[in-house]
């Protein structure tokens, strides 16, 4: 029998987890690293979808830990279901198949992230992942599920960018982390054939999943998207995502064209890539003729970044709350007053286009 605890608590402080995972030593473990926390009580755990989708009716919990691969229902199906009946925080923690696409269809399914669960089930292993878990779940318990737009394929909104006249940016720069896959999914397929100048993105991503999330992402838009390799020349109409593990800067080559370079340097950034690492290189090799964006996510990676171009005499766009799933990363831009305009997500493109 699942353990459970009333789903009425005086503590309205308390984020209530639910645990989901077919493993008794995985939920065990997952427990224990939760429990680490004052502020996180887990308040029942399930053993599949089916069951999960039942506590989660029961409990009312805040947060949903859940594992893909399980037996009866899986954990895309409670996924699925259960933003269909009523949309909550669900942060993924499994193994997932080789080639990501489960991973891939749980964030366009809602899920807002993603935690690797260690190959080997050993206790230091799981362990490893105790701060991020935490961090991860803190942030959650913030999320704005219900004011977040569809995420569908739609047409362009300005097919005819290549009319834009006077234009003052020669290079887009976006960053962006929890609840990214969604916004990028709904932002980039808006975005016409004819953008007439390179984007370069950082999206916080685990090692093994952006370039499968890229190909996803360019197969629903006009533009080119790819994951960034090393030497890659920016060109109108095209989008590089920076690998996951490598820093993604720009270049400035004797030939005067621009390129990509990957690097694991710096070591002391909070993510590699980073948003900043990005964002200093287009400011120094763009200057002025740079547009920044920041988009939903927990942390403060992007507003040094923003910095460095606005000191450069370039233009900040952020994401405003009411659409942000986190709204850490354009608070922090907003709070050092380092931008120029902040939307939601769906004025997103339009705002784009408008300030090119």
């Amino acid at each position: 029998m699942s353990q459970v605890s009333s789903p009425t608590s005086p503590r309205s402080h308390i984020i209530r987890v639910l645990i989901v995972d077919d493993s008794a030593f995985v939920r065990k473990f997952v427990r224990q690293m939760l429990s680490r926390s004052p502020f996180i009580e887990v308040v029942g755990a399930a053993r599949d979808g089916l069951e999960a989708l039942e506590l989660v009716e029961q409990l009312k919990p805040d947060v949903v830990t859940l594992d893909l691969n399980m037996p009866s229902a899986d954990g895309l199906t409670f996924l699925r279901a259960q933003m269909e009946r009523a949309p909550l925080p669900v942060i993924v923690v499994s193994m997932a198949s080789k080639d990501g696409q489960q991973v891939l269809e749980a964030l366009e399914a809602g899920a807002i992230d993603v935690i690797q669960k260690p190959t080997g089930l050993a206790t230091e292993r799981l362990l490893e992942i105790t701060e991020e878990l935490l961090a991860k779940v803190k942030a959650a318990a913030a999320t704005h599920l219900l004011k977040r737009p569809a995420v569908e394929a739609g047409a362009p909104l300005v097919p005819l960018a290549s009319r834009i006249t006077n234009r003052q940016v020669d290079v887009v720069v976006l960053g962006v982390s929890t609840g990214g896959p969604q916004a990028l999914k709904y932002l980039i397929p808006r975005l016409p054939k004819t953008f007439p100048v390179p984007i370069a993105m950082v999206l916080h991503m685990p090692v093994g999943y952006t370039e499968l999330f890229a190909r996803s992402l360019r197969d629903v838009s006009e533009l080119d998207v790819r994951e960034a390799r090393e030497g890659d020349i920016l060109r109108a109409g095209q989008v590089l995502l920076a690998p996951a593990g490598f820093h993604l800067s720009l270049l400035r080559k004797p030939t005067g064209e621009v390129a990509s370079h990957l690097d694991l340097l710096p070591i002391d950034t909070a993510h590699r890539p980073a948003v900043d690492v990005l964002f200093k290189s287009a400011a120094d090799v763009y200057g002025e003729r740079t547009l920044g964006i920041v988009m939903t996510g927990m942390g403060s990676d992007g507003t040094p970044g923003s910095a460095w171009i606005k000191a450069a005499g370039g233009r900040i766009i952020v994401e405003s709350e009411e659409s942000c799933v986190v709204y850490g990363m354009p608070r922090s831009v907003v709070e050092a007053g380092l931008f120029d305009r902040s939307v939601p997500l769906a004025k997103m493109a339009a705002t784009i286009l408008e300030m090119l």
